[in-house]
């Protein structure tokens, strides 16, 4: 753990530097690696809540952690100019993000206060997993409801 906590203050001080070295493209090709790996734990997760994984208590408190893991990096940072929908080719992120910064900054803030617990909310069975998943998939839903462009 305490590797990981130290890949993630380096990674964190590294965040600035490499967000203003880097192309638009490189920019969004770490958003997209970012949010997939997000996407996977809360699939897994995901499964478990809903019965199609068995539920895993190590397995789901892993993909907890992971996703709180993932909530301290500075996302925020990836979300260069010149990378909203419209501007680069697959890109999702509205112009909102760039009008609005504080308040995108705050949704990440609020994600990552939420994904603090995850790893133990989700342990002791199956009926855990559901509530905690509930609470990440709603700050999830809450900035991309303002600042994703709807599928």
């Amino acid at each position: 753990m305490r590797l990981i906590k130290s890949a993630l203050v380096a990674g964190l001080i590294a965040v600035p530097v490499l967000a203003t070295a880097q192309s638009g493209e490189d920019a969004l090709e770490a958003r997209h690696g970012y949010m997939r790996m997000l996407a996977i734990n809360m699939g897994t997760l995901a499964g478990m809540a809903k019965g199609e994984i068995e539920y895993d208590e190590a397995a789901a408190s892993t993909a907890g952690a992971n996703i709180a893991a993932l909530s301290q990096y500075g996302a925020v940072a990836l979300f260069v100019p010149g990378t909203a929908n419209g501007e680069i080719d697959e890109s999702d992120a509205l112009p909102a993000i760039w009008e609005k910064p504080e308040q995108f900054a705050q949704k990440f803030t609020a994600f990552a206060e939420v994904a603090s617990g995850a790893s133990e909310a989700v342990k002791g069975g199956q009926d855990n997993v559901g509530p905690a998943l509930q609470k990440l998939g709603g700050t999830c839903k809450d900035c991309h409801d303002d600042f994703r462009k709807p599928e």
